[in-house]
């Protein structure tokens, strides 16, 4: 249960509807308790009546007046139950709602390692399967529990009071039940671990068919790929079903250990009666339904248990993330302007993960409102760049400023919201291609919107789809080509106007004469912005202000370019190569 303490600040936090669930059950199960000891007078009345103490007119009157009692009793209870569930179920969701809430806003604070580290088809897991668990445990089991306890309470009491020694026959096989449950719960929790690690496996893999199916179709593996499948699913399979065969000793249990009280209250019961002990046949009968009221709450301590132990497995899981610290923290809460040059001071980072470093004492400046160009080999270090602008990751060692101040002495907010990144991978949501470039500026109006896919050289493309910018892309923007799909992330992060531009090899999926054209565009709008530009060409970067050029996380050439291509080296090679292949002759001209 130590897992499931993290649910009591919502216990807390929903303490009134709770209290007033817990008084109405309490009460409902009273109103329903009634019935046995009407039904006791019920057998009395026939027994003076049979033994001419009562009359006929008398006796109709008396069982009337009983009838209309257990109907009240019933009526009554059953109005109670109603928002007894009411209460503590309607209790439950919010708690669900909170928790997938709390999960969300978690897994928006951590860093990009934590995404590396973990599947998406995890993740997805524990916010969805995990939390309806733990959402059981906070609803059902709760009414449950309170409706055992209380039924057994007063049912045991009012039985002790008829016929004590009848009563401690009946409770007789109730210790045997403990014992059995103490030990089935158990294994049922540690049996739920392993089905829970087995869906979030079979969720990860099922994410990742979907999200890479292009792919699969490509290669014509959709064989292998649903073998594979089926495995993990035979696997689920086989844990669900170990899982379900120990949760199944429960009940007939609970049939067993009931049907014994039941025989017991007959035959000692019968005895008693027989000696005289017990005065009427009805309180043999009371006993009965005593009993067999008590059946369902009795046979609901196995299901609670295990829906308890199925709760604190899941809620287990949740709270390994929960408890993580996020890397990169907000340290500033007040607001913090984002203007000034960009300084890299002898920065060096390294990945968890790989263990790779990325950048080995690096330093550079970026004049305010100018343009830097970063070139070099595959995994040189130039997207690094970019993360670490955008606070993505903290440095290993050294210093980034903005205006002087490092960068972490920035609102995170203010920092990302002055910044327009446009990643290399162009992720886009399944949604009109309108949002998606509004998701750079909600506000933006629809005039914004077109004036922004223009200057991105897209625009032509989008009216030509049948419902132009209103149409629906697929998952991860799979309606567009790659190029399309470069350009509406480029229309996105230029919508907001921010101060600083980050392009991470955005534009290596058009082809040069579009190339021209967007750069054109974008060194008119940049103007009096800071922009970075990454890339594998020299015609993207050849109208930069400066240019660097890494290698192994190191810089091996800075300067502009007419600087570069009169030195020999990595820049001077390039643009001789890419001049022979692409036919570049002149310079592109800013407006």
């Amino acid at each position: 249960m130590k897992e499931l303490q993290h649910l009591n600040k919502y216990f807390l936090k929903y303490k009134k509807q709770l209290l007033f669930g817990i008084v109405i059950t309490i009460v409902a199960r009273i109103f329903l308790l009634f019935t046995p000891r009407y039904v006791r007078e019920i057998f009395i009345v026939v027994e003076k009546y049979l033994k001419g103490e009562l009359t006929e007119a008398a006796i109709k009157s008396d069982l009337i007046e009983i009838i209309i009692y257990i109907i009240g009793a019933a009526i009554i209870g059953g109005i109670l139950t109603f928002y007894m569930r009411q209460y503590i179920i309607n209790v439950s969701r919010y708690i669900e709602f909170d928790l997938k809430n709390e999960v969300y806003e978690q897994y928006q604070k951590l860093s990009l390692n934590f995404y590396k580290k973990n599947r998406t088809g995890d993740l997805m897991n524990r916010i969805s399967e995990d939390v309806g668990k733990v959402r059981m445990y906070a609803g059902p089991a709760i009414m449950y529990s309170i409706n055992t306890i209380t039924l057994f309470v007063i049912a045991i009491i009012y039985m002790f009071k008829e016929a004590p020694l009848l009563t401690l026959y009946t409770i007789i096989p109730l210790p045997v039940l403990s014992v059995a449950i103490y030990k089935l719960s158990k294994e049922i929790h540690k049996r739920s671990t392993i089905v829970q690690e087995c869906l979030s496996t079979l969720s990860t893999y099922t994410q990742e068919s979907f999200s890479g199916i292009s792919v699969i179709k490509a290669y014509g593996i959709e064989k292998q790929t649903a073998t594979s499948f089926e495995e993990l699913a035979n696997l689920s399979r086989e844990k669900q079903i170990s899982l379900a065969k120990v949760e199944a000793w429960f009940f007939p249990m609970m049939i067993l250990l009931i049907g014994a009280s039941n025989l017991l209250v007959i035959y000692i019961g019968g005895m008693q009666y027989i000696n005289g002990e017990i005065e009427s046949l009805g309180t043999i009968a009371e006993f009965i339904i005593y009993v067999n009221i008590l059946t369902w709450p009795v046979a609901t301590v196995g299901w609670v248990t295990s829906i308890v132990q199925q709760a604190e497995a899941s809620q287990k899981r949740i709270n390994e993330f929960l408890k993580i610290q996020p890397e990169i923290t907000n340290k500033v809460t007040t607001e913090t302007p984002v203007s000034g040059d960009i300084n890299f001071n002898n920065v060096s980072f390294t990945y968890d993960d790989t263990n790779i470093q990325a950048l080995n004492g690096v330093s550079f400046t970026i004049k305010e409102g100018e343009t830097l160009a970063i070139l070099g080999k595959t995994g040189s270090g130039k997207s690094t760049i970019l993360d670490l602008i955008g606070r993505l990751y903290d440095v290993d060692s050294g210093e980034i400023t903005i205006n002087k101040t490092p960068l972490d002495q920035f609102n995170l907010n203010n920092l990302r919201d002055s910044i327009g990144y446009v990643p290399q991978d162009a992720f886009l949501f399944s949604d009109t291609i309108k949002n998606n470039i509004k998701f750079g500026k909600e506000s933006a109006t629809d005039e914004e919107v077109i004036e922004a896919a223009k200057n991105a050289h897209v625009h032509k493309n989008i009216i030509k789809f049948n419902k132009g910018y209103d149409t629906i892309l697929g998952e991860r923007g799979i309606t567009l080509s790659g190029g399309q799909k470069q350009r509406v992330s480029i229309a996105r992060a230029i919508i907001k106007a921010p101060k600083i531009l980050l392009f991470d090899d955005c534009l290596s999926a058009v082809d040069t004469e579009t190339e021209e054209k967007i750069l054109k565009n974008l060194f008119k709008i940049s103007k009096g912005k800071t922009s970075v530009i990454v890339s594998h060409r020299v015609s993207s970067a050849k109208n930069a202000h400066k240019i660097i050029v890494l290698d192994n996380g190191k810089i091996i050439q800075e300067g502009t370019h007419e600087q570069l291509i009169n030195v020999d080296g990595y820049y001077k090679n390039l643009y001789l190569k890419q001049l022979n292949t692409t036919g570049i002759t002149n310079d592109l001209k800013a407006d």
